[in-house]
């Protein structure tokens, strides 16, 4: 279906949102479960994550290297990169945190870990 089409045919029906997006949105609230994102020039990922999930073991759901040698995490809110439009405007604008091990990963966060094994 169409995007244009699916708009109308949520508008007609009177619904926010796709029974699908409802299912998954309200499985991850049950189960705990956020996402964070990492972007590099070649790709942008999601990955998942139980809420509460500290910046090392983040890391460390994409490589166990990362979590053991963990340095520190840059990180930039999802809410910043869509008012800014670029990792270099948001870093521009000051947008960009540097945390620490301590740091608890928050939901749309995107992140880059630095790490050294």
């Amino acid at each position: 279906m169409a995007p244009d089409e699916r708009a109308l045919f949520l508008k007609e029906y009177g619904l926010q949102a796709s029974t699908l997006e409802v299912l998954i949105n309200t499985s991850y609230q049950l189960l705990r479960l956020i996402t964070y994102f990492t972007a590099g020039p070649q790709e942008v990922r999601a990955w998942t994550i139980t809420k509460g999930t500290k910046a090392p073991q983040a890391a460390g759901i994409i490589h166990s290297d990362f979590e053991r040698g963990f340095i520190k995490a840059e990180v930039i809110k999802l809410s910043d990169y869509q008012r800014y439009g670029t990792e270099l405007a948001c870093r521009t604008a000051g947008k960009v945190r540097i945390e620490g091990k301590e740091y608890v990963v928050e939901d749309g966060d995107i992140m880059h870990f630095r790490f050294n094994v």
